[in-house]
């Protein structure tokens, strides 16, 4: 149950849609949402490899995400995000920005320092 009510809040987050306009800072809403279509590859509920809207996301977490301090506000988004889902597989998270073919610029991780952004 703990993990549908997870599911059901990141679902309700990502139809408010939030979006990232010129001169404002990432946050926290936004990178859930950009996400939330990856909660089930995340969770080994999907197969393989993530869906096309999840990968949607990750490219616009990483278009969304340009200078250091909104890297590292993502990254911080991400880990918390992470660390809520209990079932999340490290392997699955680790490998989506590769399995989306997009490069971006910190790992998804519940582990990872975020202060080492760069």
């Amino acid at each position: 149950m703990k993990g549908s009510g997870i599911i059901s809040m990141l679902v309700v987050v990502a139809m408010v849609q939030f979006t990232v306009k010129p001169g404002e800072a990432i946050t926290c809403g936004d990178v859930i949402s950009d996400l939330a279509a990856c909660v089930s590859y995340l969770t080994g509920k999907d197969g393989d490899f993530p869906p096309p809207p999840c990968c949607a996301g990750v490219s616009k977490l990483k278009a969304s995400a340009v200078s250091i301090a909104d890297k590292k506000a993502a990254c911080e988004c991400v880990k918390a995000a992470a660390a809520r889902i209990p079932d999340l597989k490290d392997e699955a998270a680790s490998s989506l920005p590769a399995k989306c073919k997009v490069q971006v610029d910190f790992p998804i991780s519940k582990t990872f320092n975020c202060a080492d952004i760069h």
